[in-house]
């Protein structure tokens, strides 16, 4: 999972050292290893950059649209599934487990406490650290939201069979994992 942990936005810029579709700079026609212009490759709904950046735009509405009505953003619903976990969580822990920074998990943090579905209080053995905790009106939404992204997804996938929906998350999991231990 990204730090925008929503499935909406648009993520990285293309640098001068990548194209839109996530390759390597071609330098000027004919040169090998260059597509020419409009020729093989130029067209970017090839390139897996694209690719998975136009999916990502598209899930992230439709999830955006499935949650709007539980008052919940998809980055804060990936903190509430993070802190349903068996045990309380610092923020630090929610933070890591997402890969998203400090100040931001901070304001997420911030905004959910606002709307009443998380509380903060110190831990029990180390007073100078807080956990974090669902509230019951915390637990309701992640119910309802749970299912609404779910519903969202599942509208997503439509497309695919369901072989190549759970072939398409394992490719995308295994991706996602490569490096971490």
């Amino acid at each position: 999972m990204s730090s925008d942990l929503s499935g909406a936005g648009g993520g990285p810029a293309p640098t001068s050292a990548s194209q839109p579709g996530g390759g390597p700079a071609s330098g000027p026609a004919g040169r090998a290893g260059s597509p020419a212009v409009g020729g093989p490759g130029s067209d970017p709904a090839t390139r897996l950059g694209y690719l998975l950046k136009h999916a990502w735009l598209r899930l992230g509405e439709l999830t955006g649209a499935a949650l709007a009505p539980h008052g919940v953003t998809g980055r804060e619903l990936a903190v509430l599934l993070t802190l349903a976990g068996s045990e309380p969580a610092s923020q630090q822990q929610a933070a890591s487990k997402l890969g998203v920074d400090r100040t931001t998990m901070v304001a997420l943090i911030d905004a959910l406490e606002s709307k009443g579905l998380v509380a903060r209080r110190p831990h029990a053995e180390d007073r100078r650290r807080n956990v974090v905790e669902l509230t019951a009106s915390g637990r309701d939404t992640l119910a309802s939201a749970t299912a609404a992204a779910g519903s969202a997804e599942r509208e997503f996938l439509a497309p695919l069979a369901p072989a190549d929906i759970q072939q398409l998350k394992a490719a995308l999991r295994a991706l996602v994992t490569v490096g971490q231990v």
